[in-house]
């Protein structure tokens, strides 16, 4: 049989045991339970169970917020701030690159599209001037074949000295071809 450790009693109004009972509700826990467990707090916090307002806890959290702010501005002078100093910088210097490299591909683009409509301009009179040729030699080929016609029908009918003055005049249209 084990030895019952409850043998100290305490005796409080029904006002105060009311609470008690909202309390170990609230943190659904026994009476009992929730009596040690604030004994226990009050015991390794140190606290004053009169100190409603605590000013211990609040000067405790002062003192940490003024020390957490410190370090925040020491973090901020030492490595935030020249951070930001050399990421504008960088980033300034990434949109003169961006804007030398547009203006460069634009200018390129620009002497290609160039380059290209007088290349077109070129190569169109160039076929204008072979299709030129090229009707001159069918042309060429016409004159040609109407003084071959026309020299061999004289050169039948003729006489040497004819013949003579024939092939002469035939040298001279083909020479005006």
């Amino acid at each position: 049989m084990t030895k019952d450790l409850n043998i100290k009693t305490i005796r409080f109004p029904i006002g105060l045991d009311e609470k008690l009972v909202k309390l170990a509700r609230k943190y659904r826990r026994g009476k009992l339970e929730m009596f040690g467990q604030m004994v226990e707090y009050f015991h390794r916090t140190g606290k004053d169970p009169s100190d409603i307002a605590d000013e211990l806890l609040k000067s405790t959290l002062i003192k940490n917020h003024d020390a957490y702010i410190r370090f925040i501005r020491a973090q901020e002078e030492k490595i935030l701030i020249p951070v930001k100093t050399e990421v504008d910088r960088m980033v300034a210097s990434q949109v003169k690159i961006i804007d030398s490299f547009n203006g460069q591909v634009l200018k390129a683009n620009r002497d290609i599209l160039a380059g290209q409509a007088r290349q077109a301009t070129e190569t169109a009179s160039l076929l204008k001037i072979i299709t030129d040729k090229l009707d001159n030699k069918e042309s060429l080929k016409l004159k040609f074949l109407y003084i071959l016609n026309h020299y061999s029908k004289a050169i039948l009918n003729a006489s040497p000295k004819e013949i003579e003055t024939l092939l002469q005049e035939t040298r001279q249209h083909i020479a005006k071809l």
